[in-house]
């Protein structure tokens, strides 16, 4: 099993690079994202995290070569449907939009919201929330999903433009608890960037997956050699030990 990684390649506008004759034969144009922590992001000079590990470690138990290729989330599906990508390991959601474009793997990570409050709030259920304040950030599933069961549990809803802006809000009392990606706080608490904030119910209900992805009806060998590799790794331990390195 070989692989390269290939620096620099922010958007589609770099296809040069995804020429299939600049490739070796039989090897795989793989696209990651380029900076989503503890996914995939760059650390002296190389590409760590989850989706990098877990593909490498997939390649290896499947015998496929691949090129890995860091990139700008909004260019990935993109270069996927238009043939410059072979697949793409980059915090995909698999959804019923997607796949409509694209094929997917089984489902190589459970996503979702958490619930997060400040340490020592006491919180284990959903029902201990009743009457509190959400801090959410627009247009966001966290936003959704408060505004769903806003009557339900007679939450006091406030409105923020970016994450950092909702932990602050829990973190100084202006709000009693908050919703974030599960894998994203869950490393930034690990690693200790949110101290004072602990994850009280670390997935909701309606649990994503992320899944590796393909074009639709393009490289289903890729696609095959994929879960032969997830099903090996996740059976001999290798996918655990990997993840327990971030979260």
């Amino acid at each position: 099993m070989k692989v390269k990684q290939i620096f620099g390649i922010t958007a589609l506008a770099s296809a040069v690079f995804f020429s299939s004759s600049a490739m070796a034969e039989g090897e795989f144009i793989i696209a990651c994202d380029a900076a989503y922590a503890p996914f995939s992001w760059e650390e002296n000079g190389k590409y760590r995290g989850i989706d990098v590990e877990v593909l490498d470690a997939v390649a290896k138990a499947a015998d496929f070569d691949y090129e890995l290729k860091p990139m700008n989330f909004d260019a990935v599906i993109p270069g996927l449907i238009s043939g410059q990508l072979d697949g793409a390991i980059a915090g995909i959601n698999m959804n019923d939009e997607r796949r409509k474009i694209m094929d997917f793997s089984e489902g190589y990570f459970d996503s979702g919201l958490s619930i997060i409050v400040r340490k020592g709030s006491n919180v284990t259920k959903i029902e201990d929330l009743q009457g509190k304040k959400a801090a959410v950030k627009k247009g966001t599933t966290g936003a959704l999903f408060v505004e769903q069961n806003e009557s339900k549990y007679d939450f006091d809803v406030a409105y923020y433009t970016s994450s950092p802006e909702t932990m602050m809000a829990v973190k100084n009392s202006n709000a009693d608890f908050l919703l974030e990606d599960y894998p994203v706080i869950a490393y930034q608490i690990k690693i200790g960037v949110q101290e004072g904030l602990e994850i009280a119910i670390p997935r909701v209900s309606g649990t994503p997956q992320y899944g590796f992805a393909v074009k639709k009806g393009a490289n289903q060998e890729l696609l095959k050699k994929f879960n032969a590799g997830l099903k090996k790794i996740k059976e001999n331990g290798t996918y655990d030990k990997i993840v327990s390195q971030y979260l």
